[in-house]
Protein backbone atom coordinates (compact mmCIF):
# COMPACT_ATOMS: atom_id res chain seq x y z
CA UNK A 1 0.00 0.00 0.00
CA UNK A 2 1.47 3.27 -0.54
CA UNK A 3 0.31 6.71 1.11
CA UNK A 4 0.71 9.54 -0.78
CA UNK A 5 -0.10 11.96 1.73
CA UNK A 6 2.06 10.91 5.43
CA UNK A 7 1.38 14.09 7.81
CA UNK A 8 4.13 12.90 9.87
CA UNK A 9 6.66 13.94 6.99
CA UNK A 10 6.71 17.71 8.57
CA UNK A 11 7.38 16.41 12.03
CA UNK A 12 10.54 14.73 11.24
CA UNK A 13 12.52 16.91 13.37
CA UNK A 14 12.46 20.15 15.12
CA UNK A 15 13.65 22.28 12.29
CA UNK A 16 11.34 20.70 10.04
CA UNK A 17 8.86 21.47 13.26
CA UNK A 18 9.83 24.99 13.79
CA UNK A 19 9.86 25.74 9.67
CA UNK A 20 5.65 25.09 9.62
CA UNK A 21 4.54 26.35 13.22
CA UNK A 22 1.72 27.87 13.01
CA UNK A 23 1.87 29.87 16.76
CA UNK A 24 5.00 30.98 17.83
CA UNK A 25 5.03 32.51 21.33
CA UNK A 26 7.14 35.31 22.01
CA UNK A 27 8.27 37.53 25.13
CA UNK A 28 6.07 40.34 23.33
CA UNK A 29 2.53 38.51 23.90
CA UNK A 30 3.39 38.85 27.89
CA UNK A 31 1.81 41.46 30.48
CA UNK A 32 3.43 40.76 33.82
CA UNK A 33 0.61 41.86 36.82
CA UNK A 34 1.96 43.14 40.00
CA UNK A 35 1.02 43.69 43.53
CA UNK A 36 1.72 46.57 44.89
CA UNK A 37 2.25 48.04 49.02
CA UNK A 38 3.76 50.57 51.08
CA UNK A 39 6.96 50.61 52.78
CA UNK A 40 10.39 50.70 51.60
CA UNK A 41 12.71 47.73 50.47
CA UNK A 42 10.29 44.96 50.95
CA UNK A 43 8.12 42.23 49.56
CA UNK A 44 5.60 39.39 50.74
CA UNK A 45 5.49 36.71 49.22
CA UNK A 46 2.31 35.41 48.24
CA UNK A 47 1.51 31.41 49.32
CA UNK A 48 -0.74 30.49 47.29
CA UNK A 49 1.25 31.91 44.52
CA UNK A 50 4.70 30.11 44.19
CA UNK A 51 7.32 33.03 43.47
CA UNK A 52 5.07 35.75 43.33
CA UNK A 53 5.17 38.77 45.84
CA UNK A 54 3.48 42.33 46.85
CA UNK A 55 6.40 44.30 46.62
CA UNK A 56 7.08 48.19 47.67
CA UNK A 57 7.77 50.48 45.02
CA UNK A 58 11.76 50.38 44.36
CA UNK A 59 11.41 47.25 44.65
CA UNK A 60 8.64 46.79 41.88
CA UNK A 61 10.38 49.22 39.77
CA UNK A 62 13.46 47.29 39.86
CA UNK A 63 11.60 44.66 38.94
CA UNK A 64 10.61 46.38 36.08
CA UNK A 65 13.89 47.15 35.05
CA UNK A 66 14.55 43.08 35.09
CA UNK A 67 11.04 42.49 33.11
CA UNK A 68 11.81 44.72 30.48
CA UNK A 69 15.65 43.73 30.10
CA UNK A 70 13.85 40.21 29.87
CA UNK A 71 11.71 40.93 26.66
CA UNK A 72 8.47 41.83 28.75
CA UNK A 73 7.18 45.21 27.62
CA UNK A 74 4.26 45.74 29.93
CA UNK A 75 2.73 45.59 33.15
CA UNK A 76 -0.43 45.63 35.49
CA UNK A 77 -0.58 46.98 38.41
CA UNK A 78 -2.77 46.27 41.52
CA UNK A 79 -2.67 47.77 44.72
CA UNK A 80 -2.65 46.43 48.44
CA UNK A 81 -4.84 49.22 50.01
CA UNK A 82 -4.36 49.58 53.68
CA UNK A 83 -7.73 49.35 55.68
CA UNK A 84 -7.41 52.85 57.00
CA UNK A 85 -7.54 54.21 53.49
CA UNK A 86 -11.00 52.12 52.69
CA UNK A 87 -14.54 53.47 52.14
CA UNK A 88 -17.41 53.20 49.98
CA UNK A 89 -16.84 55.29 47.62
CA UNK A 90 -13.52 54.31 46.48
CA UNK A 91 -11.88 57.50 47.41
CA UNK A 92 -8.29 56.83 47.34
CA UNK A 93 -8.39 55.26 43.96
CA UNK A 94 -8.17 58.80 42.74
CA UNK A 95 -5.55 60.57 45.05
CA UNK A 96 -2.79 62.06 42.91
CA UNK A 97 -0.41 60.90 45.64
CA UNK A 98 -1.86 57.73 46.15
CA UNK A 99 0.29 54.23 46.09
CA UNK A 100 -0.94 53.86 42.55
CA UNK A 101 -0.39 57.09 41.01
CA UNK A 102 3.20 56.99 43.07
CA UNK A 103 4.24 53.59 41.57
CA UNK A 104 3.04 54.81 38.03
CA UNK A 105 5.35 57.97 37.80
CA UNK A 106 8.18 55.78 39.67
CA UNK A 107 8.22 53.26 36.92
CA UNK A 108 7.70 55.79 34.28
CA UNK A 109 10.51 57.65 35.21
CA UNK A 110 12.68 54.76 35.32
CA UNK A 111 11.66 52.75 32.13
CA UNK A 112 9.91 55.06 30.21
CA UNK A 113 9.21 52.90 27.28
CA UNK A 114 7.33 49.89 29.48
CA UNK A 115 3.71 49.98 29.07
CA UNK A 116 2.00 50.30 32.56
CA UNK A 117 -1.72 49.45 32.71
CA UNK A 118 -3.39 50.15 35.86
CA UNK A 119 -6.37 48.22 36.95
CA UNK A 120 -9.47 50.09 37.35
CA UNK A 121 -11.68 49.05 39.87
CA UNK A 122 -12.82 49.93 43.65
CA UNK A 123 -12.65 46.33 44.95
CA UNK A 124 -9.68 46.96 46.90
CA UNK A 125 -10.44 50.36 48.03
CA UNK A 126 -13.98 48.90 49.21
CA UNK A 127 -14.94 48.46 53.24
CA UNK A 128 -16.98 45.44 51.27
CA UNK A 129 -14.59 44.14 48.94
CA UNK A 130 -16.84 45.10 45.50
CA UNK A 131 -16.38 46.67 41.98
CA UNK A 132 -19.09 49.00 42.71
CA UNK A 133 -20.75 51.45 45.18
CA UNK A 134 -22.64 50.34 47.25
CA UNK A 135 -26.25 51.81 47.72
CA UNK A 136 -29.70 50.24 49.72
CA UNK A 137 -27.88 46.93 49.86
CA UNK A 138 -27.03 47.12 46.12
CA UNK A 139 -24.02 47.90 43.48
CA UNK A 140 -25.15 51.13 42.38
CA UNK A 141 -23.78 50.84 38.99
CA UNK A 142 -24.27 54.46 37.03
CA UNK A 143 -22.35 55.93 40.50
CA UNK A 144 -19.64 53.59 40.43
CA UNK A 145 -19.14 54.37 36.44
CA UNK A 146 -18.62 58.02 38.07
CA UNK A 147 -16.11 56.94 40.47
CA UNK A 148 -14.34 54.83 37.68
CA UNK A 149 -13.89 57.31 35.61
CA UNK A 150 -12.44 59.46 37.66
CA UNK A 151 -9.87 57.22 39.03
CA UNK A 152 -8.86 57.02 35.38
CA UNK A 153 -7.98 60.06 35.19
CA UNK A 154 -5.93 60.52 37.94
CA UNK A 155 -4.11 57.16 36.87
CA UNK A 156 -3.79 59.13 33.15
CA UNK A 157 -2.18 61.77 35.34
CA UNK A 158 -0.11 59.42 36.64
CA UNK A 159 1.40 58.84 33.48
CA UNK A 160 -0.86 55.23 32.63
CA UNK A 161 -0.50 54.20 28.93
CA UNK A 162 -3.67 51.90 29.02
CA UNK A 163 -6.45 51.76 32.04
CA UNK A 164 -7.78 47.97 32.40
CA UNK A 165 -11.27 48.36 33.58
CA UNK A 166 -12.23 45.33 35.06
CA UNK A 167 -15.09 45.87 37.51
CA UNK A 168 -18.08 45.02 34.55
CA UNK A 169 -20.26 47.96 35.37
CA UNK A 170 -22.50 48.28 32.54
CA UNK A 171 -21.52 51.78 30.16
CA UNK A 172 -18.26 52.03 32.20
CA UNK A 173 -16.04 52.08 28.82
CA UNK A 174 -18.14 55.22 27.34
CA UNK A 175 -17.78 57.05 30.94
CA UNK A 176 -14.18 56.47 30.65
CA UNK A 177 -13.75 57.41 27.47
CA UNK A 178 -15.33 60.65 27.94
CA UNK A 179 -13.44 61.56 30.94
CA UNK A 180 -10.32 61.25 29.20
CA UNK A 181 -11.38 62.68 26.29
CA UNK A 182 -12.63 65.97 27.74
CA UNK A 183 -9.27 65.59 29.71
CA UNK A 184 -7.35 65.83 27.33
CA UNK A 185 -5.69 62.46 27.56
CA UNK A 186 -6.76 61.23 23.89
CA UNK A 187 -3.99 58.94 23.20
CA UNK A 188 -4.31 56.97 26.62
CA UNK A 189 -5.75 53.44 25.81
CA UNK A 190 -9.37 51.66 27.87
CA UNK A 191 -8.45 47.88 27.98
CA UNK A 192 -11.90 46.60 28.78
CA UNK A 193 -12.25 43.13 31.00
CA UNK A 194 -15.53 42.84 28.27
CA UNK A 195 -15.72 38.88 29.15
CA UNK A 196 -14.93 38.53 32.99
CA UNK A 197 -16.37 35.27 34.22
CA UNK A 198 -17.92 35.10 37.59
CA UNK A 199 -14.83 32.35 38.28
CA UNK A 200 -13.77 30.15 41.04
CA UNK A 201 -10.50 30.51 39.98
CA UNK A 202 -9.56 34.08 40.88
CA UNK A 203 -9.09 33.15 45.02
CA UNK A 204 -5.81 33.81 45.03
CA UNK A 205 -5.47 36.87 43.62
CA UNK A 206 -8.08 37.72 45.93
CA UNK A 207 -5.50 36.39 49.12
CA UNK A 208 -3.01 38.89 47.60
CA UNK A 209 -5.05 42.12 48.03
CA UNK A 210 -8.15 40.83 50.19
CA UNK A 211 -10.31 42.12 47.69
CA UNK A 212 -12.97 39.56 48.16
CA UNK A 213 -16.64 40.21 48.86
CA UNK A 214 -16.99 40.82 52.79
CA UNK A 215 -19.43 39.10 54.89
CA UNK A 216 -21.97 42.09 55.48
CA UNK A 217 -26.08 41.66 56.03
CA UNK A 218 -27.90 42.30 53.17
CA UNK A 219 -25.49 43.54 50.54
CA UNK A 220 -24.79 40.64 47.50
CA UNK A 221 -22.34 38.06 48.70
CA UNK A 222 -19.81 37.47 45.72
CA UNK A 223 -19.76 39.30 42.13
CA UNK A 224 -22.48 37.43 40.14
CA UNK A 225 -24.78 40.34 39.64
CA UNK A 226 -22.17 42.29 37.38
CA UNK A 227 -19.64 39.49 36.23
CA UNK A 228 -20.69 37.04 34.09
CA UNK A 229 -22.47 33.73 34.11
CA UNK A 230 -20.16 31.17 33.27
CA UNK A 231 -22.47 29.15 31.92
CA UNK A 232 -22.96 31.17 28.90
CA UNK A 233 -21.10 31.56 25.52
CA UNK A 234 -23.28 34.13 23.63
CA UNK A 235 -23.33 37.02 26.19
CA UNK A 236 -19.84 36.96 25.57
CA UNK A 237 -20.38 38.32 22.24
CA UNK A 238 -22.90 40.58 23.19
CA UNK A 239 -20.33 42.84 26.11
CA UNK A 240 -17.50 42.36 23.64
CA UNK A 241 -19.65 44.35 20.93
CA UNK A 242 -21.18 46.68 23.57
CA UNK A 243 -17.19 47.86 24.66
CA UNK A 244 -16.23 48.07 21.24
CA UNK A 245 -18.96 50.62 20.49
CA UNK A 246 -18.18 52.57 23.63
CA UNK A 247 -14.80 52.93 22.61
CA UNK A 248 -12.70 50.33 23.87
CA UNK A 249 -8.76 50.09 22.33
CA UNK A 250 -8.29 46.29 23.48
CA UNK A 251 -10.88 43.48 25.17
CA UNK A 252 -10.00 41.31 27.83
CA UNK A 253 -11.09 37.33 28.25
CA UNK A 254 -10.81 36.13 31.96
CA UNK A 255 -10.41 33.26 33.37
CA UNK A 256 -7.97 31.94 30.23
CA UNK A 257 -7.80 28.20 29.70
CA UNK A 258 -10.77 26.87 30.77
CA UNK A 259 -12.53 29.82 28.27
CA UNK A 260 -10.30 29.10 25.04
CA UNK A 261 -14.14 28.49 23.37
CA UNK A 262 -14.52 32.30 24.37
CA UNK A 263 -11.44 33.21 23.11
CA UNK A 264 -11.68 31.33 19.74
CA UNK A 265 -15.45 32.61 19.33
CA UNK A 266 -14.73 36.27 20.06
CA UNK A 267 -11.39 35.81 17.43
CA UNK A 268 -13.67 34.94 14.65
CA UNK A 269 -15.99 37.52 15.51
CA UNK A 270 -14.13 41.10 16.04
CA UNK A 271 -10.35 42.61 14.78
CA UNK A 272 -9.53 44.30 18.03
CA UNK A 273 -6.51 43.39 19.36
CA UNK A 274 -7.72 40.53 22.87
CA UNK A 275 -6.36 39.94 25.48
CA UNK A 276 -6.61 37.01 27.70
CA UNK A 277 -5.80 36.76 31.66
CA UNK A 278 -4.19 33.42 32.36
CA UNK A 279 -5.47 33.48 36.15
CA UNK A 280 -4.32 33.18 39.42
CA UNK A 281 -6.11 29.90 40.02
CA UNK A 282 -4.25 28.91 36.81
CA UNK A 283 -1.01 29.84 37.82
CA UNK A 284 -1.75 28.05 40.95
CA UNK A 285 -2.58 24.97 39.85
CA UNK A 286 0.53 23.96 37.79
CA UNK A 287 2.65 25.48 40.61
CA UNK A 288 1.16 22.98 42.82
CA UNK A 289 1.34 20.08 40.47
CA UNK A 290 4.69 21.00 39.49
CA UNK A 291 6.24 21.08 43.40
CA UNK A 292 4.28 17.40 43.59
CA UNK A 293 6.30 16.14 40.42
CA UNK A 294 2.97 15.48 38.33
CA UNK A 295 4.14 18.11 35.51
CA UNK A 296 7.34 19.55 34.21
CA UNK A 297 6.55 23.24 35.03
CA UNK A 298 8.68 25.04 32.35
CA UNK A 299 7.12 22.90 29.65
CA UNK A 300 3.49 23.45 30.93
CA UNK A 301 4.06 27.23 31.17
CA UNK A 302 5.34 27.53 27.23
CA UNK A 303 2.66 24.83 26.70
CA UNK A 304 -0.60 26.90 28.56
CA UNK A 305 0.60 30.58 27.09
CA UNK A 306 1.12 28.93 23.43
CA UNK A 307 -2.25 27.25 24.04
CA UNK A 308 -4.02 30.60 24.83
CA UNK A 309 -2.26 32.55 21.91
CA UNK A 310 -3.49 30.10 19.77
CA UNK A 311 -6.75 30.01 20.57
CA UNK A 312 -6.80 33.96 19.31
CA UNK A 313 -4.88 36.03 21.98
CA UNK A 314 -2.90 38.89 21.28
CA UNK A 315 -1.34 39.30 24.36
CA UNK A 316 -1.79 37.50 27.37
CA UNK A 317 -1.66 38.51 31.15
CA UNK A 318 0.44 35.81 32.56
CA UNK A 319 2.06 35.94 36.49
CA UNK A 320 4.45 33.33 34.67
CA UNK A 321 5.54 36.18 32.02
CA UNK A 322 9.07 36.53 33.90
CA UNK A 323 9.67 32.52 33.92
CA UNK A 324 8.51 32.47 30.48
CA UNK A 325 10.45 35.28 29.39
CA UNK A 326 13.32 33.71 30.95
CA UNK A 327 12.19 30.11 29.39
CA UNK A 328 12.08 31.47 25.77
CA UNK A 329 15.42 33.20 25.94
CA UNK A 330 17.30 30.52 26.49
Amino acid sequence: MIIFSRNRRLRTNESIRSLVRETVLTTNDFVMPMFIMEGENTQEAIPSMPGIFRRTIDLTVKECKELFTLGVKAVNIYMKVSENLKDNLGTEAWNKDGLMQRTIREIKNAVPEMIIMPDVALDPYSIYGHDGIITNGQIDNDATNEVLARMSVSLAEAGADIVAPSDMMDGRVAAIREALEETGHINVGILSYAAKYASSYYGPFRSALDSAPKDFNEIPKDKKTYQMDFHNSREALNEVYKDIEEGADIIMIKPGLPYLDIVAKVRQEIDLPIAVYNVSGEYAMLKAAAQNGWLDNDKAIIESLTCIKRAGADMIFTYAAKEAAILLNH
